[in-house]
């Protein structure tokens, strides 16, 4: 099955945005970017899909709002920035989806909740509330409270656990790449794009993993965690540039890399 056809028959999506693309280059957020999101999610919801959000971007709205406290690295800045980040972020997300008639509601979840059966219970029944009633949730960790050794670190495998505790349909990861490359494409002329995975063991062995980027937690590594934790669970994943929407994936005028579940794969083995 095809990118644009594994997406288009997924109600249940999961959206994950990075902050390098929810940030302009100065480092602030890009309103014009969530005002697009906000307008293909809203044409999206018309057609009957069901969208829950993953959203980082907290420390960057925090240094959009106390650009002075760019300066400083310690981890009680760093808490307090994303407190006060989130607000700002939480505030832009709320003011283009009201544009568009939805309302969106705010999770922040720790390693913790997915780890405590009580607490995975209550996410997963707000979850679907939220869903089933038009409302947009918009996830992030806790950053404020959480702590580097009991954290989850990246919201790339914050989307995976997300996507598996809603029992989604598909996960889409949109960053600043157009999907996993062999090689760095920024360095390497000759890196191609891998547009269907398989079998994500061999696909380690053929690639070269970068570092992260300017603003972000993850990289390419953790989207590939990511993949692994969703496709296990029988989720298939896409890896896509920011610069592109779900509904273009959908209609097949923009690719991406697509993580295929195992499940799938057999059963496809089997069909042939």
């Amino acid at each position: 099955m095809t990118l644009a056809q594994t997406l288009s028959d997924a109600k249940k999506i999961v959206i994950k945005f990075g902050s390098n693309s929810l940030a302009k280059s100065d480092g602030t957020i890009n309103t014009d970017f969530l005002t697009a999101v906000a307008e293909d999610c809203a044409s999206l919801t018309k057609l009957g899909k069901q969208i829950i959000i993953v959203s980082s971007g907290a420390q960057v709205a925090g240094l959009s709002a106390i650009s002075g406290w760019a300066h400083k690295k310690d981890l009680l800045y760093r808490q307090a920035l994303c407190a006060i980040g989130q607000v700002e972020l939480m505030g832009r997300w709320r003011s283009v989806f009201s544009k568009n008639g939805l309302h969106v509601a705010q999770l922040l979840f720790t390693k913790e909740d997915f780890e405590d059966y009580h607490h995975t219970l209550n996410m997963r029944n707000t979850l679907f509330t939220l869903v089933d009633e038009g409302v947009i949730p918009i996830i992030n960790e806790n950053d404020s409270v959480s702590f580097e050794e009991y954290s989850i670190g990246d919201n790339d495998n914050l989307s995976a656990l997300t996507a598996i505790l809603w029992s989604a349909d598909a996960l889409v990861l949109f960053s600043d790449i157009d999907g996993v490359y062999t090689d760095n494409p920024k360095t390497n002329p000759d890196a191609h794009l891998v547009e269907e995975v398989t079998d994500i063991g061999e696909l380690l062995k053929s690639i070269t993993l970068g570092n992260t980027n300017s603003f972000g937690t993850g990289g390419i590594k953790t989207k590939i965690q990511a993949a692994e934790k969703v496709t296990s669970s029988g989720i298939p994943m896409v890896l896509a540039n920011s610069s592109t929407t779900l509904s273009a994936l959908m209609d097949g005028s923009h690719r991406g890399t697509l993580f295929v579940p195992a499940e799938k794969n057999a059963f496809s083995s089997a069909s042939n």
